[in-house]
C-alpha cells in the first residue's frame, strides 16, 4: 500500500526551522538539522522545498502574514507604529531574518525566486491608515509611509541590540510615541493649509 503524504509536514518544518533560527540563527538551519527536528528525513524537506533559502523564504512568508494581520487590526496609524515595534521586540529572531534576507531572497538580480515578486502589503496598509485619519487617497501618503518605516525600524532596532539600555527602554519608547504623533500632525498641518 502506498504511503499518504503528511499534510502537516510542511508546517512542521517550518516550525522547526522557526525553533533552530531562534536558537542558534543562520548556522543552525540546515536541510539535516531542520529534517531531525521536524521529525522527519532530509529527502522529505527536499521535496517540500528545494534548499536552505526556500526554507527562509517560507519562514519570511509567514512573519510577514503574521506581521500583516497585526497592522491590519491597528485602529489608526499611532497604534500600527506602536504594534510594529511591539512585532519586533516580541519576534526579535524573526524580525532580524526578515530584514536580513528578504531583499536577497525576493528583490536581488541574483534571487533565485521564481514568479511574482511579493508586495509590501503592510506598507499599503499603513498608506491606508494614514489617508483614514488625515483624508486624501493612500498614494498621497508613501514618502510619509517610509518616514515612519524608518523611524519604526530603527527603534525597533536600537531596542532589539539594546543600543538603549534596557532601563532607558520605557522613555525611549515615549519618544517613538511622540515623534509619530509630531510627524501626522505636522503633515496633517501642511495639508489643511
Amino acid at each position: 500500500m502506498p504511503r499518504r503524504p503528511d499534510p502537516d509536514l510542511e508546517g512542521r518544518i517550518l516550525d522547526a526551522a522557526q525553533k533552530l533560527w531562534k536558537e542558534g540563527g543562520e548556522k543552525e538551519l540546515t536541510m539535516r538539522t531542520v529534517a531531525e527536528a521536524a521529525g522527519t528525513n532530509t529527502p522529505a524537506v527536499y521535496r517540500r522545498f528545494r534548499d536552505r533559502d526556500d526554507i527562509v523564504r517560507g519562514l519570511i512568508q509567514r512573519t510577514r502574514l503574521e506581521f500583516t494581520a497585526l497592522m491590519e487590526r491597528a485602529a489608526s496609524p499611532e497604534q500600527a507604529g506602536e504594534f510594529y515595534v511591539d512585532f519586533a521586540l516580541s519576534h526579535s529572531h524573526e524580525y532580524e531574518l526578515f530584514f536580513q534576507h528578504e531583499y536577497e531572497l525576493f528583490y536581488s538580480r541574483r534571487s533565485t525566486h521564481i514568479g511574482k515578486k511579493p508586495g509590501r502589503p503592510a506598507v499599503e496598509i499603513m498608506k491606508g491608515k494614514i489617508a483614514e485619519k488625515l483624508g486624501g487617497a493612500p498614494h498621497d501618503y508613501a514618502r510619509l509611509t517610509v518616514a515612519l518605516w524608518m523611524l519604526a525600524h530603527g527603534a525597533a532596532m536600537l531596542l532589539i541590540s539594546k543600543s538603549i539600555l534596557p532601563q532607558e527602554a520605557k522613555s525611549a519608547r515615549a519618544v517613538f510615541t511622540r515623534s509619530v504623533r509630531v510627524l501626522l500632525h505636522h503633515c496633517d498641518e501642511v495639508a489643511r493649509r
